[in-house]
């Protein structure tokens, strides 16, 4: 699909993309298809959706992030949803926590080759992290309790946790009891789970 596709698919969501952003777009879903896909940083099933299944999906966070002016992308992996949100929001300064150095590897080379300012790579624990930020992004890093208790520490007073919900998330029974909770749906990526955005109380 050619880049201009990406504005009528990011103004559903809520996005808007400039011809630069579609193009580093366009770059990093090569980049995620010829190089991470072969390191298994998406399933071979996703590689035909990939843009669905994870870059739109980590897309549609972005009229909830825009505003922060810094953050960290919890176990970047691939860097979804790091780098896509990075893209679209230059603004925004990103670390990429990535322990595996493997896959931070890769994200520095996506870094690099989509010149990408507003991003840095951090090949540690989470847990190491010591500067507290506006914002924690978190899909696929771990279930909700433990993601928000490695987040916690990292947010200032007014910074929030954006969670990656699996479609099966249970609002009643898993939301921590120490956290202000908003619920985010997206009905135009159907069977996309909600985003929990969780804010310290």
């Amino acid at each position: 699909m050619k880049h201009e596709g990406w504005g009528e698919s990011a103004t559903a969501l809520g996005v808007d993309v400039g011809p630069r952003m579609a193009a580093r777009l366009d770059g990093f879903e090569q980049l995620l298809l010829a190089r991470g896909a072969p390191m298994g940083l998406i399933a071979p099933g996703d590689v035909p959706r990939v843009r669905e299944r994870h870059i739109l999906d980590s897309l549609r966070a972005a009229p909830f992030v825009k505003g922060r002016t810094t953050g960290y992308d919890l176990g970047s992996g691939g860097g979804l949803p790091g780098l896509v949100l990075a893209i679209v929001l230059p603004d925004l300064a990103l670390t990429l926590v990535e322990v595996r150095r493997n896959r931070a590897v890769f994200l520095e080379m996506v870094v690099k080759e989509l010149q990408l300012p507003n991003v840095v790579v951090y090949n540690r624990r989470a847990e190491t992290l010591r500067e507290r930020h506006d914002l924690c992004l978190a899909r696929a890093f771990a279930p909700l309790g433990r993601a928000w208790d490695t987040a916690r520490p990292l947010l200032r007073d007014s910074g929030s946790l954006i969670y990656w919900a699996g479609a099966r998330f249970d609002a009643s029974t898993e939301l921590p009891s120490d956290a202000a909770a908003r619920v985010h749906r997206t009905p135009e990526l159907p069977g996309s789970g909600a985003l929990i955005e969780l804010t310290p109380t």
